[in-house]
């Protein structure tokens, strides 16, 4: 009764459009860099964390009043509280582990298993807890417990939480974690050298009375400062053997801190055609308004010439040979693959008010077939025109979705003449190769859940979600069914095999789990 319970409520809030819009809304406003009130949460975390440290160092020796001490405190405090609170909700989702457990669950023909579904959600929220910025979200909480006048040290490392804010700090930080294993090694040669240089020093100089070195923490402190070429000069070795330590030391120090730089100059070099990505995308993410094309052909070409006269143009090619070719002929164009929902995560556009229409100008109409089908698991209604290789595959790009369908010779002179200015969305997303992600086949096993609610082929609507019904297995029949007609009737253990793209998968497969409204 319970699981049963449990499941019902996680089908409602998975599909409840105001819990999803909440989410997303957080999300954004949490770790989307490019939604718009994004920055001015930066900033306001920003300013919180710089007043709570001027308080911290005020108080050191001089009287800070009651006000400022409750707003450190508790106002403070609870702020970040309620943004931990926030980023530990939307670190994972607990409804679909519960779901996706479930539906696996069914496809093997076992009984739910909620405490598998428990312990995948524990292990993710856990992942979230332990990372190095959750940790250091929790600790800058700690002064709210302020009677632990030590815990109030904590605040100290509000200072690390301007990692989670300053967009140029976390570029500088990607870049050095790129090398990480480099600066490991250099850390760990240049530990061995500060120990034995240590020893050896202390050796030396510590039964010399003259010799400022008389223990070996001040033996430690010479390696690290030698090393490190700051040379303060405050303790120095006074005999023979100890300056002949100090000699390698320094050319240790030196060739240390070469490497370093060496370091930091080739990790910058090799990411900075990723800056410069990240850059472009900035870009594109803030203009107004553009046309986007998928796939570089001929075709493209001339397309992208006839529109860039009046309006601007984004290419997005998969093969890198194609998009070079396409910056070199003038154009704004992303190694991206059009088939895969990360590139236009990663794009960070508004469908609905940047761009203004979207081109499939792909050499396949089966890739078109699938960029369409794609588009339309982000938005039903936005505006697709997209190029016909074969008149026989017509009716396959409409049925994926595609507004309008040219043939190649007239599609550059239609477009200039009947599209440019025109005010429409898009999004765009093409799959089906061997290596490509965007569609899938599954099988999906009818269980009691589904059959209470779905009896015939008609009654599923594959139509209205996109999902083509290849066929039924009929388990009491052992026999399977290509292309069932709308009244063949579906019993508990038979199996729809069904192609299209994941999400619209997913789609159809709560709906049959949710039922009928």
């Amino acid at each position: 009764m319970l699981k049963s319970i449990l499941l019902d409520t996680a089908y409602k809030i998975n599909t409840s459009k105001s819990y999803i819009k909440t989410k997303l809304f957080f999300y954004n406003f949490l770790e989307n860099g490019n939604y718009k009130y994004k920055k001015i949460f930066d900033f306001f975390m920003i300013a919180i964390i710089f007043s709570s440290v001027f308080i911290l160092i005020r108080e050191v020796k001089s009287e800070v009043n009651d006000e400022l001490l409750f707003y450190n405190n508790y106002i403070v405090s609870t702020i970040f509280l309620i943004e931990y609170l926030f980023r530990f909700w939307i670190s994972s989702s607990v409804t679909e582990a519960i779901i996706k457990q479930s539906q696996r669950d069914v496809m093997l023909g076992n009984e739910f298993n909620l405490s598998l579904a428990l312990r995948d959600i524990f292990f993710k929220k856990l992942r979230y807890i332990i990372s190095i910025k959750a940790l250091i979200d929790l600790l800058a909480i700690l002064p709210f417990f302020h009677s632990l006048r030590l815990l109030r040290l904590f605040i100290l490392f509000r200072v690390f939480k301007l990692f989670r804010y300053a967009k140029s700090i976390q570029v500088f930080t990607s870049v050095i974690a790129s090398k990480k294993f480099e600066f490991l090694t250099l850390l760990t040669f240049a530990a061995i050298v500060i120990f034995i240089s240590s020893v050896l020093i202390y050796v030396m100089e510590a039964n010399n009375p003259a010799s400022p070195i008389n223990t070996l923490f001040e033996a430690l402190y010479w390696s690290i400062v030698t090393i490190s070429t700051v040379g303060y000069g405050d303790i120095t070795p006074i005999t023979d053997a100890g300056r002949v330590v100090a000699i390698f030391v320094i050319i240790a120090g030196i060739a240390v801190f070469s490497f370093t730089t060496s370091l930091i100059v080739t990790a910058f070099t090799q990411k900075l055609d990723e800056i410069k990505e990240t850059k472009f995308i900035d870009d594109i993410a803030n203009k107004k308004e553009f046309y986007l094309i998928c796939g570089y052909e001929n075709i493209s070409k001339e397309v992208a010439k006839k529109l860039t006269q009046n309006s601007e143009v984004i290419i997005l090619e998969e093969d890198a040979q194609k998009a070079l070719q396409a910056k070199k002929d003038g154009f704004f164009a992303l190694n991206y693959d059009p088939g895969s929902i990360d590139s236009y995560k990663n794009l960070r556009i508004n469908l609905q008010t940047q761009v203004k229409a979207i081109l499939c100008l792909s050499h396949s109409d089966v890739e078109n077939v699938y960029t369409a089908l794609t588009v339309r698991s982000f938005n039903k209604d936005v505006f697709i025109l997209s190029i016909l290789k074969t008149k026989a595959n017509k009716n396959k790009l409409l049925f994926a979705g595609v507004n309008e369908l040219f043939y190649e010779k007239e599609l550059v002179g239609m477009i200039a003449k009947e599209f440019v200015g025109k005010p429409v969305a898009f999004e765009a997303i093409h799959a089906l190769r061997s290596n490509y992600n965007g569609i899938d086949m599954q099988e999906l096993l009818i269980n009691k859940r589904i059959i209470d609610n779905f009896k015939t082929v008609k009654d599923l609507e594959c139509h209205k979600h996109r999902i083509i019904l290849l066929g039924i297995y009929k388990k009491s029949e052992k026999n399977f069914y290509f292309n069932p007609t709308y009244d063949t009737s579906i019993e508990i253990g038979d199996y729809l095999l069904l192609i299209g793209n994941i999400q619209f998968i997913k789609d159809f497969t709560d709906n049959l789990y949710k039922g009928k409204q």
